[in-house]
């Protein structure tokens, strides 16, 4: 399970550390994918693996379906972890999503999201405002 945050500039060749204490965990590689809200998010292999039979599973013929998972499995990246714990994240991929060289390496749960550092800023600062109303509101619609 991943939790947690951690600042980190990503290096001129889109290079970026793993937490020690997620490397045991992770194994080898990690899987990037489009997250939500414009971060990148990173999978495990077996949570990778989760996450597509449940993008399997879905009806096909149903074009949100399609489109979901096109745009899903088109930003599909396989990343090695190297001997010190850093990962290789294509430019390219970095442009794509407007990741600067400043972030945030976010835990959640079943992976860990990506973000730039000043997305992140403004995404938790309008999202904080209504925290304990939320949670409120996510635990009342669980008890039904």
């Amino acid at each position: 399970m991943f939790f947690g945050s951690y600042e980190y500039a990503i290096d001129e060749k889109g290079r970026i550390s793993i937490p020690s204490r997620f490397r045991n965990e992770i194994g080898e590689r990690l899987y990037l994918i489009k997250g939500y809200e414009g971060c990148i998010s990173l999978y495990k292999e077996d949570d990778f693996q989760i996450y597509i039979t449940n993008i399997q599973n879905l009806p096909y013929e149903k074009a949100k379906v399609r489109q979901h998972a096109r745009i899903l499995l088109q930003s599909v990246v396989e990343l090695s972890i190297d001997k010190v714990g850093r990962i290789l994240i294509p430019v390219k991929t970095l442009k794509e999503y407007n990741i600067g060289k400043n972030v945030l390496l976010l835990g959640s749960l079943d992976h860990l999201e990506i973000w730039d550092i000043g997305k992140w800023n403004a995404y938790k600062e309008e999202n904080e405002k209504n925290f304990e109303i939320d949670a409120e509101s996510l635990i009342s619609s669980n008890e039904n």
